[in-house]
């Protein structure tokens, strides 16, 4: 496939992904994964893993950035650009058709009732992502650690109204995890 032809593929295959996903971009991943891993080929599930973990380490929305590194991958900046460009173009011109005449929109009841089923097959889809990752999860020690200390910290303060910033907890285990290594190096030295 030629670099023209494959920066046409990126851009409409994030097109349809960014068109037919609801609930932002943890709700994405479970599509792009289908697409890009399964389907396409484009990424290996590692390497979904692997982005999925930078794409929310980093600012801006986690969809967006799995599309630019996609993108990217298979055809250097003008595919990163055509799959970032597609990924967000139908939500801007959607939110934009919306906002032109939003009260009058939101109090159409089959629009209202379409939202309410929506908010639920969104938390669905979170939940797929979030199972799929811990299945592919490597099950030594320190991950599995980590996911069952942030899940505890996330389920207490969510049962006693704390405020706790995810992105805290996101640095701690990122502290805990070099931590661990820079123990294990110096151990290792030692020897």
């Amino acid at each position: 496939m030629g670099k023209t032809l494959k920066i046409k593929a990126l851009f409409f295959t994030f097109m349809k992904i960014g068109l037919f996903t609801f609930g932002g971009g943890y709700a994405m991943i479970p599509i792009i994964e289908d697409i890009c891993v399964d389907k396409k080929k484009w990424i290996s599930h590692d390497e979904m893993m692997e982005i999925t973990v930078i794409a929310e380490a980093t600012p801006g929305p986690i969809a967006i950035n799995c599309a630019t590194f996609v993108g990217y991958k298979q055809a250097g900046t003008a595919g990163a650009g055509a799959a970032t460009l597609g990924v967000v173009l139908p939500s801007f011109c959607i939110i934009f058709a919306i906002s032109m005449c939003l009260d009058r929109f939101l109090e159409i009841t089959w629009v209202a009732n379409a939202f309410r089923g929506i908010k639920i097959a969104v938390g669905i889809l979170i939940l797929n992502a979030a199972v799929n990752m811990v299945k592919k999860m490597p099950k030594k020690p320190m991950p599995v650690f980590i996911l069952v200390f942030s899940c505890l910290v996330m389920v207490l303060a969510n049962i006693f109204s704390l405020r706790f910033s995810t992105v805290a907890l996101m640095v701690a285990a990122a502290g805990f995890s070099l931590a661990v290594y820079g123990v294990k190096r110096l151990a290792g030295r030692g020897r």
